[in-house]
């Protein structure tokens, strides 16, 4: 966020030049250092070369990064669900099946002795 604020400044320092030329602004209404020609050169070289080669770049590792941690978190849960799923499945030994025998052996238990 921060880098965000700084770019908006950035493109704030170039807006005096750009109303003047439009007319809506005079000279003498901004501070001299900001009409400069050399000061828009360089946002302008900021704004274009730097901000769409650099960070670019930057986004697009970024995303990498986000997209291999959410393909973790994918497999992840992938594996836990196929656990529950192992659990709850009647055919196979342990979870669902386990308690389910369990009842059954109390059920024959307490109707045997009673």
């Amino acid at each position: 966020m921060a880098c965000a604020y700084l770019f908006a400044l950035l493109a704030f320092v170039s807006l005096p030049a750009i109303l003047i030329q439009a007319g809506v602004l005079t000279k003498s209404d901004v501070p001299k250092f900001l009409t400069k020609p050399g000061l828009i050169l360089i946002v302008s070289w900021i704004a274009q070369t730097f901000l769409q080669l650099v960070l670019l770049s930057i986004i697009l590792v970024g995303q990498r990064v986000q997209s291999a941690a959410s393909d973790e978190r994918a497999e992840k849960e992938f594996t836990d669900t196929e656990a529950v799923l192992d659990a709850l499945n009647l055919k196979t030994a342990g979870g669902l099946t386990t308690i389910l025998e369990a009842v059954e052996r109390k059920k024959t238990d307490g109707s045997s002795g009673g």
